[in-house]
């Protein structure tokens, strides 16, 4: 007979977040309470002939605030940010790795894209040097599931880790990945979250011919995003990373961490409809509201709440799926 498994529950007991509107959590915070805006003109590339000319960077990073600069310049952005954001995480926990059982403490830390800078820094390489002057860390740097890597090489955490690649959803699914591995008893800690830098000239190429990004507000960046509005045109690209900290809660309880939220479950599903839209019912999101637990206690817990995703495409159907 299969041996009854305990009942495991998980905290948030720490926030990590590289942004365009601040690092680490309070200036993040105070910045989305005052209404400050990230977006603004490009200035990571020169977008001459682009139809959208703005963007949401983080600004002044400096990867050698969280890793060794010969490391960093082996990485791709979007690692270097998955590292910093990793780091300040373990900060805003006050979680010493090093006192823990490392094998039990684990990395899911995904990309919706990955190094796409690396792809084209490197393609430039070889369309005019040729193949041999191509880096030798260019696999390795634009892979999406690097970012986990180097953040478990960085911390020493040799639990589960692997790669979630899910478009926008990633960061999401990162995140409920990790709480089903701690329930299975695979870990104790696990780092969750997700990374992108994806503000190139390629990517912005890219999305521009999908007619995808905002074009009306190039004169006015801090507009341009706008989903829930009738004028909607576009999104606007961002870069950044948010890695959060789960714990067992008995483990957090134990060490005294903070315990900010309780993960209690997840739950995935798929339109099978549109590759960007949602079914124009409304069914997709109507199904995920249905969910829910009652407890003994008369509680009701939301297990599969719904999540706006706001392409502002201004399509039938796609501006929320």
């Amino acid at each position: 007979m299969m041996e009854e498994r305990p009942e495991v529950r998980v905290a948030v007991t720490g926030i990590g977040v590289l942004s365009s509107i601040g690092a680490g959590v309070e200036p993040f915070w105070d910045s989305l309470v005052s209404g400050k805006s990230g977006i603004g003109p490009v200035t990571l590339f020169d977008s001459e002939g682009c139809t959208s000319k703005v963007a949401s960077e983080v600004k002044d990073f400096d990867p050698s605030d969280y890793m060794d600069p010969k490391e960093a310049r082996r990485n791709d952005r979007y690692a270097q940010f998955a590292v910093g954001a990793a780091k300040l995480a373990v900060e805003d926990a006050g979680i010493d790795i090093d006192s823990c059982d490392k094998s039990r403490v684990g990395v899911l830390v995904g990309s919706g894209i990955g190094g796409l800078g690396t792809i084209e820094r490197q393609v430039g390489v070889l369309l005019e040097r040729g193949p041999r002057k191509v880096s030798p860390f260019m696999i390795p740097s634009l892979i999406a599931n690097i970012a986990g890597g180097v953040i478990a090489i960085e911390l020493g955490a040799r639990g589960p880790n692997f790669g979630i690649v899910s478009a926008c959803a990633t960061g999401t699914h990162a995140i409920g990945e990790s709480l089903r591995k701690m329930i299975n008893g695979d870990a104790d800690v696990m780092l969750a979250g997700g990374s992108e830098a994806a503000i190139t000239r390629i990517g912005f190429a890219g999305f521009c011919s999908m007619k995808a990004m905002s074009t009306s507000f190039n004169d006015d960046p801090p507009r341009a995003s706008r989903p829930f509005d009738r004028e909607r045109d576009g999104f606007v690209i961002g870069e950044g990373a948010g890695v959060l900290i789960l714990e067992e809660l008995g483990f957090a309880v134990r060490r005294g961490a903070p315990i900010l939220a309780e993960l209690v479950g997840y739950g995935t599903t798929s339109d099978a409809y549109h590759m960007t839209a949602g079914p124009e019912d409304g069914s997709g999101a109507a199904r995920i509201e249905e969910e829910v637990v009652v407890t003994d206690d008369g509680c009701v817990i939301i297990t599969n709440f719904p999540s706006d995703h706001l392409i502002s495409c201004g399509l039938p159907g796609c501006e929320i799926y």
